[in-house]
């Protein structure tokens, strides 16, 4: 009569047999989970040319803020992410200055946020203070959203002259309070983190604009277009690179006699019409060098109206110091 395992008894010859065979598999491959959140990620050298990119963005910002405040005023790029939309949303406390602003002809929007410590100082001194922040804990009035918003303007138009290339125009939108900003894009979205670090002279904060990834990624590839960050060559590529600029090079070339040793009484007697002799039969060649270093055996010849070379050999390398001699192609 046949036995009929069980269910429990069918697993635990699956697992034994599944044990046999990896106990005789050596060197097996091993695997790891694959993280999607990982994939598109920007490259670092990406990243340096969105820096350099955004660090004239701030030179330009804190000329422009420093005149139209009339103070102090100081922009530095402190770091380039790249974080999901929910990592930017939970990165802003809940009293900061949050604005978005439109992104034409890419149909995006870009988030601005500005941290309290700057906010109210930025608002005194528009208001004829001297820029001190209000130590008292508070959201800002409508009055003070307006004065802000002609500095949000200023610095969409310096973002705009930074993001030239891309022919975009950054149009201020409206101000939002942090929970209006969680429905501005769906919280897994990658965006384009910026953040400043802006130092006033009562003061001091950080600044973090983040843009979509439609727009980060429209602004890679024009980067890439116009040479603003090159991807890894390999030696191969890099040298037949340069070997293709090496061919437009300039170089002097020459036909130069053999050196001879000449007593001083022989150039005394020079005169006008003297012959002086080399002691270089005229039927054997000469050499040529090429930006001082000789490099042919050639004889001179005339190529229609013109003087020209013609090449015999090729001096070989002299082992002493690099260069080639006449003594080394005998």
């Amino acid at each position: 009569m046949e036995k009929v395992l069980n269910q429990d008894e069918i697993d635990a010859m699956f697992r034994a047999a599944l044990g046999r065979a990896g106990g005789s598999v050596q060197g097996a491959p091993s695997y790891k989970p694959c993280d999607f959140r990982q994939a598109g990620q920007i490259k670092r050298d990406q990243v340096r040319a969105i820096s350099n990119l955004h660090e004239g963005f701030a030179r330009n910002l804190t000329n422009a803020l420093g005149a139209y405040l009339r103070v102090v005023f100081e922009v530095n790029l402190v770091s380039v992410e790249q974080l999901a939309f929910r990592e930017f949303v939970q990165r802003i406390p809940d009293l900061s200055y949050l604005a978005t602003f439109q992104m034409k002809p890419v149909g995006a929007n870009a988030a601005l946020n500005l941290e309290p410590s700057l906010v109210f100082p930025i608002i005194d001194l528009l208001l004829g203070g001297v820029g001190r922040m209000n130590e008292q804990e508070r959201d800002i009035t409508e009055i003070e959203e307006g004065i802000m918003e002609g500095v949000v303007r200023i610095l969409c138009t310096e973002l705009q002259t930074a993001w030239s290339s891309l022919g975009s125009v950054f149009e201020f939108e409206e101000r939002l309070r942090p929970s209006q900003l969680q429905r501005m894009m769906p919280p897994g979205d990658k965006t384009l983190c910026l953040s400043f670090e802006i130092q006033m002279p009562e003061s001091r904060g950080v600044m973090n604009v983040a843009f979509p990834a439609v727009a980060s990624n429209a602004l890679l590839r024009r980067l890439d277009m116009d040479g603003g960050y090159s991807r890894h060559r390999g030696p191969s590529t890099a040298r037949e690179c340069m070997m293709e600029h090496a061919l437009e090079f300039p170089f002097d070339l020459a036909l130069i006699m053999p050196p001879q040793r000449l007593p001083i009484r022989a150039l005394a007697e020079l005169e006008p019409e003297s012959v002086l002799g080399f002691g270089h039969r005229s039927e054997l060649p000469i050499e040529a060098t090429v930006a001082g270093c000789s490099l042919y055996l050639a004889y001179p010849i005339r190529a229609g109206n013109l003087r020209a070379m013609k090449i015999k050999d090729m001096l070989p390398n002299s082992p002493e110091d690099g260069r080639h001699t006449p003594e080394a192609a005998s």
